[in-house]
């Protein structure tokens, strides 16, 4: 017996009551797709206002809609951790920059493609290295 949150899911897709807006993919549903990405030997991610135009363009690439961005600046090491709240979900950075590193999250839901924020990212930080993670977030059984 699958528990009573998955089945309410199958349900409401079932009867096409209302839109859940769970992917469909590859013969998998689930919630969103989330990639952790860490990314080395970057450049400006001290820099709050680069911060903030890099994440937004991403945001924007990956077809997703921002409803609000918050960044904030630290001291002595000017290192910026921050989100920006989608109306898919979110994409969130903490940086580094005494060490070039910076660790950042995209999830998204819908038909958004969070892959497509890489390059962006790339192009903005040009790091020497970059590691990807995905995760499918809420997967249906």
């Amino acid at each position: 017996m699958k528990p009573a949150h998955l089945l309410a899911v199958e349900t409401s897709e079932t009867e096409g009551s209302e839109e859940d807006f769970f992917v469909h993919k590859d013969g998998l549903r689930f919630a969103g797709t989330h990639l952790l990405i860490d990314i080395w030997g970057a450049s400006r991610i001290d820099d709050l206002d680069w911060v903030r135009t890099a994440m937004c363009d991403a945001v924007t690439a990956a077809g997703a809609t921002i409803l609000n961005v918050d960044l904030h600046h630290f001291t002595p090491n000017n290192g910026i951790s921050g989100v920006v709240v989608l109306a898919e979900s979110h994409m969130s950075i903490h940086t580094w920059p005494e060490r070039g590193y910076a660790a950042l999250d995209v999830f998204v839901c819908g038909t958004c493609d969070p892959y497509k924020a890489i390059p962006v990212l790339r192009r903005a930080f040009r790091p020497e290295n970059v590691q990807v993670t995905e995760h499918k977030r809420g997967l249906v059984t």
